[in-house]
């Protein structure tokens, strides 16, 4: 991520593609609220809440875009004007779109998977207690208490009642703790190896005396840049041979109900595309974008991309719903070879 941005993204880009974060923001936003449609309508266990609401919100804004924009500029025919030039500046629009990706990912979408997990731990903390309570009923019946088990939020708040007897519980504390709470969350999340990447990236590429340290024939720092981007170049299909293996983890294990892959799907390849055409549309007509069909292009397929790959390895780290995330892995990446080669001739009949 550093070796793209630094090299092919400029102070003067990051002005004038401004609208590509909120493009992006509202991918998120939309894909967010469809989520939480899909999990009131289909409830699934609490546990996978978060996972579904990601797999909807997030896309694979990065590695896919590295791949599919350069192809479709070698392509003859192309409607994005010479060759050369469309690869260039498309490499600049992928590589600021996976740099923004990155901040979204590591903040929004690795919070929903942390809940997930927190609320997986809840759960298993609530099975646990409730299998080692003692049976004092001296009248017991096969209808006992025992047998027929205490509800969920009963055990619950059992389990959950020593933690509140501090004075300093986090429901009890002060406005001014909570802030500087979430701001440490949040300071933590930016820590994350992917976001620093565009964090200096966005740095060196806008300050040209930094930018000339690392970048260009006689530039001191060269080897640095040069060893850098070597190893960035071998992370895309390390990540696709690891989401291939991952694959195959959950199809013998997975209890995801079939209409949840239904509605992830019909929510990131059938809905989101179809609101990413009026956005975009829309701020064309507004005349927030600049007059080329290529970036254009690129906003409108932010909204057709299959899911983050990196939540994957979110759900590996926080060890929750690894099985299913990757069962809706394989049928979102399955579906999104046909949708997006139907949306792609649809975006670039739209701008010729």
């Amino acid at each position: 991520m550093f070796a793209s941005l630094a090299k092919t993204v400029t102070l003067q880009d990051i002005i004038s593609w401004w609208f590509m974060p909120v493009n992006i923001g509202l991918t998120f936003l939309v894909g967010i609220i469809l989520g939480w449609i899909v999990v009131k309508i289909l409830k699934p266990k609490p546990y996978l809440e978060g996972l579904i609401i990601a797999t909807c919100s997030s896309g694979n804004l990065g590695n896919l875009l590295l791949i599919v924009v350069p192809a479709i500029c070698n392509e003859d025919g192309s409607p994005f004007g010479d060759t050369n030039v469309c690869t260039r500046i498309g490499l600049s629009y992928a590589s600021f779109s996976m740099a923004l990706g990155g901040f979204y990912l590591w903040t929004i979408t690795f919070h929903m998977i942390r809940a997930s997990s927190l609320k997986l731990r809840d759960d298993e903390a609530a099975e646990d207690f409730s299998s080692k309570q003692p049976n004092k009923n001296l009248d017991a019946t096969p209808q006992s208490q025992l047998l027929k088990g205490e509800s969920e939020e009963q055990v619950a708040i059992l389990v959950k009642a020593p933690q509140d007897t501090s004075p300093k519980a986090k429901g009890n504390a002060p406005l001014w703790r909570q802030v500087v709470r979430f701001l440490h969350q949040i300071l933590e999340e930016l820590m994350a190896p992917p976001t620093l990447g565009a964090i200096f990236g966005f740095t060196f590429g806008a300050i040209d005396w930094l930018r000339n340290l690392v970048i260009g024939p006689g530039a001191p720092l060269r080897v640095v840049q040069d060893s850098i981007k070597l190893l960035g170049d071998a992370t895309i299909p390390c990540i696709t041979l690891i989401l291939g293996a991952n694959l195959t983890q959950g199809l013998r294990s997975s209890t995801i109900k079939p209409m949840v892959i239904m509605g992830v799907v019909c929510v990131r390849y059938i809905i989101l595309p179809v609101v990413g055409i009026f956005i975009v549309k829309a701020a064309g007509d507004l005349g927030f974008l600049p007059p080329d069909p290529l970036f254009r292009y690129v906003l409108m397929v932010q909204f057709t991309l299959p899911p983050a790959m990196n939540i994957g390895t979110m759900a590996q780290l926080f060890d929750v719903g690894q099985d299913e995330c990757s069962v809706l892995f394989l049928w979102t990446y399955l579906a999104a070879a046909l949708a997006l080669t139907s949306w792609s001739t649809v975006f670039m009949w739209i701008l010729t």
